[in-house]
């Protein structure tokens, strides 16, 4: 276990390292700045100029990317460079809402993917089509339009619910569910596609193959033998998938908030960027890359749980 800690936190770091130094570079290529975002187009040369050398753009991009790590090993994310207030605190402030939509959508998709998956392996003529036509059209349609989809038929043609905003869990958990259902609806459909596809093609090698064979012969019900020992056996890959599903979840989560007007990181990000706010899409960026790293090590763990041949790698 240790040496698998170790493992994932070194790589995480240096994912940290590559991330942040990936985002500075292409911040640095989006026209303009912070201190022209602050002035505005309509601010003379001379203010512009003492703008940029009091917030340090004016300073070499390694020199500024050095002096960011300096920031973050001495406890601070910066601040904003337009309203002075800590990066740390407003991403953490809008963590609860993401992490409330990437988390439930990871969840349906597991649950949902699986069960289609296992349907279309297991299935007999309309069942197993209808199963496999709605694994691929998950994969087929963009999130983004989705969710536009969605909006219209379920907020404004039948206004079932919410067409934006997030209610918090401690407010009311009725409404903090009905804020969600369309957010996580449209970010877990190409998620299911993906794990049907995955749980259907390792079930029917296991379902076809000599270790299930084995098992009807001695007399195992055909039930027994699909939920108990060919899922399990298929848990391996489902996980691998699943970690890359949460992974994409993330970054589907920018687009996805932003049409139902969530104030989680995703709009944060685009806020960010578009204002030039250097500091805040690196605080979104670091906490993104803590998340997949933080999920890599429990699905590692999970994958040493169901296949017992992986622990002593991981140990």
């Amino acid at each position: 276990m240790l040496k698998l800690l170790t493992r994932n936190v070194l790589r995480t770091v240096a994912l940290l390292f590559f991330v942040t130094a990936l985002v500075f570079v292409l911040q640095s290529l989006v026209p303009g700045d912070t201190a022209r975002s602050i002035l505005g187009t309509s601010g003379n040369e001379t203010l512009y100029e003492q703008l940029r050398q009091k917030l340090g753009l004016d300073l070499p991009l390694w020199q500024q990317y050095l002096n960011y790590w300096k920031q973050v090993l001495s406890g601070s994310f910066g601040t904003n460079l337009t309203t002075g207030q800590p990066v740390l605190a407003t991403v953490l402030d809008r963590l609860p809402v993401t992490l409330s939509l990437v988390l439930l959508s990871t969840a349906v998709t597991a649950v949902v993917g699986v069960l289609l998956g296992i349907a279309a392996s297991t299935g007999r003529g309309a069942r197993r089509a209808v199963a496999d036509v709605t694994s691929l059209i998950g994969i087929a349609f963009p999130n983004f339009w989705l969710a536009i989809l969605m909006v219209l038929t379920f907020a404004v043609t039948i206004p079932l619910f919410p067409a934006t905003g997030y209610t918090e869990f401690a407010d009311s958990p009725a409404q903090w569910i009905r804020s969600l259902v369309l957010p996580v609806a449209a970010l877990s459909v190409g998620g299911i596609g993906l794990i049907a596809k995955t749980t259907r093609d390792s079930m029917r090698r296991c379902l076809n193959g000599d270790f299930a064979r084995t098992l009807r012969a001695n007399g195992v019900s055909e039930s027994r033998v699909i939920w108990r020992h060919c899922l399990k056996n298929s848990a391996l890959q489902i996980l691998r998938v699943l970690s890359v599903v949460f992974i994409a979840s993330l970054g589907g989560s920018v687009l996805v908030e932003n049409v139902f007007a969530l104030n989680g990181l995703g709009s944060l990000i685009v806020g960010a960027v578009t204002g030039h706010q250097i500091y805040q899409v690196l605080g979104v960026s670091v906490l993104f890359t803590v998340l997949v790293g933080a999920v890599n090590l429990v699905i590692d763990v999970l994958c040493g749980v169901f296949d017992p041949r992986l622990k002593g790698a991981t140990s």
